[in-house]
């Protein structure tokens, strides 16, 4: 632990480096998420069967995301995130190929296994990172994703506005998102387990200390799922917009999130996170009700801006309330994860059923009622001071920058 520490530019290329990877990893759920209209038309399902289809990359996530902590173990951290990281971009291309719902659950399957995989593997080593640097950094890395997903979505926009084939959009942008990945790769920490170490389990139930935590995490991630994947299809049905400007609703959502993301840090510096977090509750609440109340589409596309505005910040103070929340933090953080973005996971999938049964709108009545949840359950964030000093293997060193 020394060497890093003492190397602190190292650390620093580090934090920009998983930065970049943060960035391409929401770039990828950008891109796609701008082309499920696109999706949906070429295998020819459903509102009900695409909801059905998009609870696959949930059941892949559930199923992976206990194993990225057991390939960071036996790979290391930077081999275990190139390999994942590589696999999750080159998975973008898989969706768009599928011609028909079972293809497409088989494809969104390993589509949601690596984003969960991936995910969990960027996540854990900025946390080491924000220890090692000793300041808070998790929000601005949630900000690179959020920027990232507005840079594929902005492109998405684009793609289906011209009528591209989502099949070469996706697959130049996989090809692109991938030597970028590999590229940022390079630079992130080495860090390996001590020698007599066990190696974590496979699967492991979260501990209770992540479970309330992980709830408001829950909220947030929802309406985070559920607009990315569904307020293009949104407004194209309820609205009848165009196409792009269907997409760019969801443009606008992760553009505020990019940006409340990257003042967070500052922002729960100066108000605390309980505060922040019930302030973006009464946002994402009053975002919510414009989106199912409103008929004009800038008001509706207004309220998805506004969502994202209100919910920005959230996953990442989830991370570092768990990471003092118990004796042990990586196993809070592993919980926290599986129950945040599983619920990004299973959000589309519970959209497209609620929808299937009842409408649209009254499926984004229930993301409104949990937006209003952070407002109520903002409490739970608030835990001890983060711990002087952390843990750390003993074998990490300073980041090689050759691959």
């Amino acid at each position: 632990m020394s060497e890093v520490i003492q190397d602190r530019g190292a650390v620093r290329r580090a934090r920009y480096a998983v930065a970049a990877v943060f960035c391409v990893h929401g770039a990828v759920t950008g891109s796609f998420a701008t082309r499920v209209p696109w999706i949906q038309e070429h295998a020819s399902v459903s509102a009900g069967q695409l909801g059905i289809a998009l609870a696959f990359p949930a059941i892949g996530a559930s199923l992976a995301m206990p194993l990225a902590g057991w390939v960071s173990h036996r790979l290391g951290a930077r081999t275990a995130l190139r390999i994942l990281l590589a696999l999750w971009t080159l998975a973008l291309t898989l969706p768009s190929l599928a011609p028909n719902l079972l293809t497409l659950c088989g494809a969104l399957f390993v589509y949601g296994a690596t984003s969960g995989m991936s995910d969990v593997a960027m996540n854990a080593l900025g946390v080491e990172i924000e220890s090692l640097l000793g300041k808070s950094i998790m929000s601005g890395l949630h900000g690179m994703w959020s920027a990232g997903a507005l840079i594929g979505s902005a492109a998405g926009t684009l793609a289906a506005h011209i009528g591209a084939d989502a099949r070469i959009h996706h697959a130049l942008a996989a090809a692109s998102l991938t030597v970028l990945g590999l590229v940022a790769c390079r630079w992130v920490l080495d860090l390996r387990p001590a020698e007599d170490e066990e190696p974590p389990p496979r699967f492991a139930l979260p501990p209770k200390s992540a479970l309330l935590i992980g709830a408001v995490g829950f909220c947030a991630v929802f309406a985070e799922g559920a607009s990315l994947d569904w307020s293009a299809v949104y407004l194209r049905d309820v609205l009848d917009t165009s196409a792009g400007l269907a997409a760019a609703s969801t443009t606008g959502f992760t553009l505020t999130m990019a940006v409340a993301r990257l003042a967070g840090d500052k922002v729960v510096d100066r108000f605390g996170a309980v505060r922040v977090v019930r302030v973006g509750g009464v946002l994402a609440t009053i975002g919510g009700l414009l989106v199912v109340t409103a008929g004009h589409p800038a008001v509706v596309m207004g309220g998805f801006a506004l969502m994202g505005l209100g919910i920005a910040v959230v996953v990442p103070l989830a991370f570092a309330a768990a990471g003092r929340s118990g004796p042990n933090p990586s196993l809070a953080i592993a919980g926290v994860a599986t129950i945040t973005y599983t619920s990004g996971l299973i959000a589309p999938s519970a959209i497209g059923t609620l929808a299937d049964l009842t409408s649209l709108v009254v499926s984004f009545g229930v993301v409104t009622v949990l937006g209003f949840g952070l407002v109520m359950f903002a409490g739970v964030l608030r835990t001890g001071p983060r711990q002087a000093a952390k843990a750390a293997p003993q074998e990490a060193a300073a980041p090689d920058p050759q691959p």
